[in-house]
């Protein structure tokens, strides 16, 4: 009997964007089950692909804009604007992501966010009510201070001179807010990971490493978030660096917070409310996932474990599709079946070199192996 078949991975971090993995996903299991009816979606939690995705869900145009990247090269970014609804759709990652710099060239302490701010002016100037905005994927642990001056706010240190690297923060002693404040209505910040600013969860200690932060470096970048949480509360009243999210994007979910005013949503949750996900897996037969490490954030709410849990509410299977599992007992326990590129199929090699290859076998194992 052919089946309905619902295709919702994420990406494969570094080798696969989420459309690559879906296709490949999809290629293995009609191979071996050609009467089912597939549907692709591929889904985005706020990282790479948000933009893209998002923008096809509600049906955007693609705009550009020039700005800078983390490093402050020149880059023309793309944004997608709805224009029924009046809404912008931002993916961090096009203007400030870490995959657009030469591996170990620079150093997070010489990186910042200013070149987003180009990106929402442009939005506030279409006329924008409502942003989207993903942030996953940064290259950044500046806390979104290099967004606030690009949105006009500017930071002085005790003698009154003004800052503009965000290492010299450990000097703030004034904020001072933008004199015309940019007019983009409401921004709903999709944030993949729950992540406080400061302390051992923070953004500077969970995060920091793979954008090349040492360990020697943590209490320098500390200080510096910390001092600039400190007087943005004291100051302006913006009393949120313990709130969930805002070290998402190496503290940019706070400055977003703080001088954006921006509200802090699951990216999960912002995914599936626009592509009424639940109503897709309702009346899928089964559900196919897949990312590119099934681990501890898996199983604490990233996305493929909330499509697995949202799969268990409505009694519909979920397979899972991963370069690697972490811990395949526990994968079981929220998949029905979980397969893993590495070593199951294949070598650590071999899966970088070839993923869409390995991926599509994994698929057609599963189509083989599934009973309804």
């Amino acid at each position: 009997m052919a089946l309905k078949v619902l295709i919702a991975p994420d990406k494969f971090k570094g080798t696969l964007s989420a459309a690559a993995v879906a296709e490949a996903i999809a290629r293995g299991w009609r191979h071996v089950r050609p009467e089912d009816r597939l549907e692709l979606l591929p889904m985005s939690d706020g990282g790479e692909g948000f933009g893209e995705m998002m923008g096809r869900l509600l049906g955007a145009e693609v705009q550009t804009v020039r700005t800078v990247d983390a490093a402050h090269r020149p880059v023309t970014v793309e944004w997608w604007w709805e224009r029924r609804t009046a809404t912008a759709i931002i993916e961090s990652a096009t203007t400030i992501g870490l995959a657009l710099l030469p591996a170990g060239r620079f150093h997070p302490f010489e990186l910042d966010t200013f070149g987003l701010g180009a990106v929402l002016q442009a939005a506030a100037n279409a006329g924008a009510k409502r942003c989207l905005l993903g942030v996953g994927g940064s290259a950044t642990n500046d806390g979104g201070f290099g967004l606030a001056r690009s949105l006009g706010w500017r930071f002085f240190n005790r003698r009154g001179e003004e800052i503009q690297r965000w290492m010299e923060l450990a000097a703030l002693a004034r904020v001072e807010p933008p004199e015309a404040p940019a007019r983009f209505g409401e921004v709903v910040v999709a944030v993949d990971v729950q992540n406080s600013l400061l302390g051992p969860s923070g953004c500077t200690r969970i995060f920091g490493p793979q954008k090349g932060l040492r360990t020697g470096d943590f209490r320098l970048a500390e200080q510096r978030l910390a001092r600039l949480a400190k007087i943005a509360e004291k100051q302006c009243g913006f009393k949120c660096a313990n709130e969930c999210g805002t070290g998402a994007a190496g503290g940019l979910g706070f400055g977003l917070r703080c001088f954006a005013r921006a509200k802090l949503e699951s990216g999960f949750e912002v995914f599936s409310h626009h592509a009424d996900l639940a109503v897709r897996v309702k009346v899928a037969q089964v559900v196919l996932t897949g990312e590119g490490r099934v681990d501890e954030q898996t199983f604490m709410g990233k996305g493929a474990g909330r499509l697995a849990e949202m799969c268990r509410d409505f009694a519909v299977p979920c397979i899972v599709f991963a370069g690697e599992i972490s811990a395949p007992a526990q994968a079981l326990e929220l998949f029905r079946r979980a397969y893993a590129l590495v070593p199951d199929l294949t070598s650590h090699e071999n899966s970088l070199s070839a993923p869409a290859v390995w991926l599509a076998k994994a698929a057609g194992i599963a189509a083989a192996e599934f009973e309804a």
